[in-house]
């Protein structure tokens, strides 16, 4: 038995609590974020301990964009610029910046991470999306996303497109509020929806905890069964559909609620981030075992998992200092 969830845990060590919980709910995979990172030893040791603790190659992911969003940094990880900066500065950086990436990533045993994050800006996009952007047009995010995603895959790491289908013209920051955005559909389609169209072949997809009035006035994307359907329709996605997570206070109600409205809208996983037991608690009693079309898609997800292929990462890393004007540590 998988659950159909991914878990956060509360610090850099699994305590023997969450071991014991984690053993017993075997959720298909667990996220880690700055909290529960230390060296690079602690958390290699921490990632063999969640493994261990499912009793499997569960898959492990972070959030390592790069710039703000960055769990991984200095002084044992790289200090990397804000996303939408390097690439408009010259793209042939972004795949040597994301080929690095996944080798930092792979090191400590870490093999998904949340990126490319494909959402088109607007000029009044909020600051928690704005800078973390690919560019400025679907055509060039597309781009630069497809970039970004094969040479995670390169370096051994599975990609996760965000937030399909789309977080751009979120004016608050979905962290604290729900945003709501009144875009005619037909615009949605030609413009945010493109970028997730042009990678829907991707093997992941993680949701916006966003409301488009025009599709479905009363329910944020992750929740609601007509904004999944065109994801699936639409889009074209028909990979593995994850929330965002469901701790964040753009969703309101109990979470077994929240863990009951995802799933029945059409995601096949939910991901809670916090550490929160009692929270943890709730989304493994609501939360069934993968099976059906969702079980298919984590098995297919994961079957693309693949070693590195071969690279001199000293070599890439001098190229990625050249273009960069970065002189030797």
């Amino acid at each position: 038995m998988t659950l159909a969830a991914i878990f956060g845990l509360s610090g850099p060590t699994l305590t023997p609590a969450e071991h014991a919980f984690f053993a017993e709910a075997k959720p298909w995979g667990f996220i880690l974020f700055a909290r529960n990172i230390d060296t690079p030893d602690q958390v290699r040791g921490l990632v063999s301990d969640l493994r261990v603790a499912v009793g499997r190659d569960a898959p492990v992911l972070i959030d390592q964009e790069g710039g703000r969003v960055a769990r991984l940094r200095p002084p044992h990880w790289r200090d990397w610029p804000a996303p939408l900066a390097e690439a408009e500065a010259d793209e042939e950086r972004l795949a040597l910046r994301y080929r690095l990436i996944a080798a930092e990533l792979m090191a400590l045993g870490i093999d998904v991470n949340c990126a490319p994050m494909l959402d088109l800006p607007q000029a009044d996009t909020h600051p928690i999306i704005a800078d973390r952007v690919l560019g400025r047009d679907p055509s060039t995010i597309a781009r630069r996303g497809r970039t970004v995603a094969n040479a995670l895959v390169d370096g051994g790491v599975l990609p996760i497109i965000k937030h399909i289908p789309g977080h751009g013209r979120a004016a608050t920051d979905s962290h604290e509020v729900l945003p709501v955005v009144v875009t005619p559909e037909a615009e949605l389609v030609e413009t945010d929806f493109a970028p997730f169209r042009a990678l829907a072949d991707l093997p992941m997809a993680m949701t916006g905890h966003v409301v488009f009035s025009e599709i479905d006035p009363e329910r944020p994307a992750t929740l609601s069964p007509t904004v999944i359907d065109r994801i699936r329709g639409e889009i074209g996605f028909d990979g593995l559909l994850m929330t965002d997570d469901l701790s964040m206070r753009a969703l309101s109600g109990p979470m077994a609620g929240r863990v009951r409205e995802a799933l029945a809208a059409g995601c096949d996983l939910v991901l809670h981030c916090n550490g929160s037991f009692d929270e943890m608690d709730a989304v493994a009693a609501e939360a069934p075992a993968l099976s059906g079309r969702a079980a298919m898609r984590a098995e297919a997800a994961l079957a693309r998992r693949r070693p590195p292929t071969a690279a001199d990462l000293e070599a890439l890393a001098a190229q990625y200092r050249q273009l960069t004007g970065e002189r030797a540590a």
